[in-house]
């Protein structure tokens, strides 16, 4: 008796993934996989070939099995790995390290040894032919559930397919050098869930389920016949998906916090002013009084994380961390003495390089969306400024929302901050700065190693780059200058000879 694959003509295989074709899509290549699996597992057929090669297996054939169409959830490795002959950029350091061997065993960083201690016999050796090694990159503001779909269509879509569309995307997340995302709304519980466990390929999750909004708030997308409400009405669509939730008072605003937290939120977002592709709150106008920013914040203490806003003007920023919020969204519209404010307290700042330009969500021209847009991408010369001169704590994210060609803009979106500082300072805040960032969630961290850096002891979480990105980050924004990625000690590709 045989087993065999599913598989379509060469000339099919060769075309891009695309949705819609369900003999390329994700769900099938993971069905197929899990047959092959299931089929050639030691003991099922006694004289299985399948068998016979998993056992002589090596870890670069394994990466060598990632395919260009993306990864399946790669094997464990059999043995130690060592990185040897590449540049070291550690996540946190100035310069480059050379003459050292990175020594993966299991999913972590196992050491950093001289160049004179040659890699022991057991280990698999991957020559990283003068390349740079850098941890994997970390997305700080995404949104795994929403990056994809037109909004228009996510109003209305079944969770099934916003789940197929997302696992398509968390792949080529992946693929893309991203091995981590902060997500920061949306119901990403179950993708996380699927990736942890190895049911697709993806990057780790940090989770905030649903953003908590006022009624009229920048996550109150139901329509105007809907309102008024009465006390007892049911949920919105997008709260039944669980993109959004509306809490008004402080009551609510902690049955919802508590909601989050018991679905498995690792921080907790709400909006605290006025938002772009939302339609009933302008920029200026400030959400949620101080009380109900103190519930979220003391139900999010109590289980030993931290509350974030969506906020970009003065009064909205200053009001939510006089009320303990520990970091700030995006704050294009701030002023001087609110940055300083900021440093003052301590607080993060999440921020994105939002421009006028190829990368700005298209709205209809002259529409009351796309006059925020231009108001909003006007202040973001200055944010940054004020960021860097009064030393600011600052991530960096995408915040990439309803759009499936913008999400392959990822990294281009990274080496767009070439307009306020260096590469090797763009590359600090997307590996280890943002790293700190997420161990800001405690014991809510659903991970427990340190990522973004290379160190013992760190998640092997890394990029084998062609080219030096510390002097040229224009290298990020093409993933094919990626030439191996492996995320938790398991080689996702491998383009190497």
């Amino acid at each position: 008796m045989s087993i065999s694959s599913f598989a379509c003509s060469t000339a099919e295989r060769s075309r891009p993934p695309r949705v819609g074709c369900l003999c390329h899509g994700p769900g099938f290549a993971r069905l197929n996989a899990l047959v092959e699996r299931k089929f050639s597992r030691p003991g099922f057929f006694s004289t299985s070939v399948a068998t016979t090669a998993k056992r002589k297996a090596t870890a670069a054939a394994i990466g060598a099995a990632a395919s260009a169409s993306g990864p399946l959830p790669a094997a464990a490795p059999r043995a130690p790995i060592a990185f040897t002959n590449v540049k070291v950029f550690d996540g946190k350091s100035d310069a480059l390290r050379r003459g050292v061997t990175v020594i993966v065993e299991g999913n972590a960083i196992k050491a950093i040894e001289d160049k004179g201690n040659p890699p022991g016999s057991d280990m698999e050796v991957i020559d990283g032919g003068g390349r740079t090694l850098t941890p994997g990159l970390i997305d700080a503001h995404w949104h795994a559930m929403m990056a994809a779909i037109p909004i228009q269509q996510l109003l209305m879509a079944d969770i099934g397919y916003i789940n197929i569309v997302a696992a398509d995307q968390a792949e080529q997340t992946l693929m893309r050098g991203f091995t981590t995302v902060r997500d920061m709304a949306g119901p990403a519980f179950g993708l996380k869930r699927a990736i942890d466990s190895g049911v697709i390929a993806g990057p780790r999750i940090w989770p905030s389920g649903a953003m908590i909004s006022q009624t009229s708030g920048h996550g109150d997308f139901r329509v105007p016949y809907e309102v008024p409400a009465p006390f007892d009405a049911p949920l919105s669509h997008g709260e039944r998906l669980g993109g959004g939730m509306i809490a008004d008072g402080v009551d609510q605003v902690l049955k919802r916090v508590r909601e989050q937290l018991m679905l498995g939120a690792s921080q907790i977002k709400l909006a605290a002013g006025g938002g772009v592709s939302s339609n009933y709150d302008p920029l200026d106008v400030s959400q949620y009084t101080a009380p109900e920013f103190r519930a979220a914040v003391e139900a999010a203490e109590n289980w030993g994380t931290y509350v974030a806003v969506h906020a970009y003007t003065p009064r909205a920023i200053q009001t939510a961390i006089r009320a303990g919020v520990r970091c700030i969204e995006h704050g294009q519209l701030m002023d001087e003495e609110t940055a300083k404010f900021i440093a003052d307290h301590d607080v993060w700042l999440s921020a994105q390089p939002f421009l006028n330009d190829e990368d700005a969500t298209a709205f209809p021209e002259g529409s009351a969306n796309h006059r925020k847009l231009l108001d909003m991408t006007a202040g973001t010369d200055a944010a940054y400024r004020y960021a860097i001169k009064h030393k600011l704590k600052t991530a960096w994210g995408t915040d990439t929302l309803f759009d499936p060609k913008l999400t392959t803009r990822q990294g281009a979106q990274l080496a767009k901050m070439k307009r306020w500082y260096s590469p090797i300072e763009i590359l600090k805040t997307a590996t280890g700065t943002n790293g700190e960032l997420l161990r800001m969630a405690g014991p809510r961290n659903p991970y427990s190693r340190r990522i973004g850096v290379i160190e013992p002891g760190a998640f092997a979480d890394l990029l084998l780059v062609e080219g030096d990105p510390t002097a040229d980050i224009d290298l990020v924004a093409d993933p094919n200058n990626f030439v191996l990625i492996m995320k938790d000690g398991r080689v996702c590709k491998n383009g190497l000879s």
